[in-house]
């Protein structure tokens, strides 16, 4: 049974001008609930947003299938990054879907979303025999997680999942990771008057640009990077800055080589800033921790009969992206990122295709009733 690809074009059209910043997610997931309940799924909104500062929670929904078949998680997100108000898709004559050039499109993450409930619709719409489904929307996914990341995952029936939130062609899944450390290092020196008395300060963006400057960023190895994103400090021309706040992050397949880098990254702030005769307080946090699914687990084979059911191309990846899969792998679940017909996210000409689209919801559909 394929996809009304159609129904599904149409669907993923309207997603795309329901505005769903981080943290203002309430539209989206009113539609979403409103869909999996005229599918007659269970569905549950928890507290994320009261706990996170957002106006919706993630949305879960339950559709009952066959006993003696694994129940399967699939995951979607519901925000999108900015700029992304008065979102508008535009079907061009050779099957490619952007925005209008003002905004983002989008299709991080409504495609996964769309494919999801294409494939629920087909299932119920043809009574299809298939495995017991959770699906989850989650909300600030593009925040780092945060919707995911309070999230009761004991309340789930799945084991295994599948997020639909990766670049590159329909076929392609992520089963490796990064942890992402993010950084914020303040560094404190003295202000003066920058005519008359600057040598009485001790000026705190230059102890931070020699910290910076003595950083090793980009790729350190293959599976590490290192990066400084922003640098913000002073109060006029005139004076000796006192402050300057730097931020950045710390990325690697490896959780323990992630934490390496940030210590080396903290002890350079520290001693520039003592040769200024500066400080700086350094604050880390871990905003996702490294996952490997291995390939031979059978949510990667799967995944893998799937594709070629289809007759797909398949091509299993390491990312340097996080997503909601981090957050699951931390919380016992075993999954895979899965492409979904997105390309160029969190810019201005991102863009999808027809036919990408409909791959993804082919995809989708045959994870969902298949019966390993």
């Amino acid at each position: 049974m394929q996809v009304n690809q159609v129904r599904l074009i149409d669907e993923f059209i309207k997603l795309v001008q329901i505005d769903s910043p981080s943290y203002g997610e309430r539209q989206m997931g009113d539609y979403v609930k409103a869909r999996l309940q005229k599918l007659g799924m269970t569905v549950i909104e928890d507290d994320a947003g009261e706990k996170i500062g957002g106006n919706c929670g993630n949305i879960y929904g339950y559709l009952k299938g066959d006993a003696d078949v694994r129940p399967l998680l699939f995951c979607a997100h519901l925000d999108t990054v900015e700029p992304s108000k008065g979102k508008a898709a535009q079907l061009h004559k050779n099957g490619t879907i952007t925005s209008r050039g003002d905004t983002v499109l989008g299709a991080d993450d409504l495609t996964g979303v769309a494919s999801i409930l294409e494939a629920l619709t087909v299932i119920v719409e043809n009574e299809l025999r298939h495995r017991p489904i959770e699906v989850l929307f989650t909300v600030a996914e593009e925040v780092y997680c945060r919707g995911s990341a309070v999230f009761d995952f004991s309340k789930l029936l799945s084991l295994e999942a599948y997020v639909l939130d990766l670049t590159g062609r329909v076929g392609t899944a992520a089963f490796a990771a990064p942890s992402i450390l993010s950084f914020t290092a303040s560094v404190h020196g003295k202000s003066a008057h920058a005519g008359f008395a600057p040598e009485k300060g001790v000026h705190a963006i230059a102890a931070a640009a020699d910290a910076v400057g003595k950083i090793t960023m980009g790729h350190i190895d293959e599976e590490t990077t290192v990066n400084v994103g922003m640098l913000q400090g002073g109060s006029a021309t005139n004076v000796v800055p006192d402050s300057c706040v730097v931020k950045g992050e710390v990325r690697s397949l490896s959780h323990e080589k992630a934490h390496q880098q940030a210590e080396l990254v903290k002890i350079q702030f520290e001693r520039s800033a003592a040769d200024a005769g500066a400080s700086v307080d350094f604050k880390l946090e871990v905003v996702s921790k490294a996952y490997l699914t291995p390939p031979n687990h059978r949510v990667a084979v799967r995944f893998e009969k799937a594709c070629v059911h289809l007759g797909m191309p398949v091509m299993l990846i390491k990312t340097m992206g996080g997503s909601d899969n981090n957050v699951m792998a931390e919380n016992g679940m075993t999954g895979l990122v899965v492409a979904n017909a997105m390309n160029r996210c969190h810019a201005l000409d991102e863009f999808t295709t027809v036919d990408e689209l409909t791959n993804s919801a082919e995809l989708t559909l045959q994870l969902m009733t298949a019966r390993d």
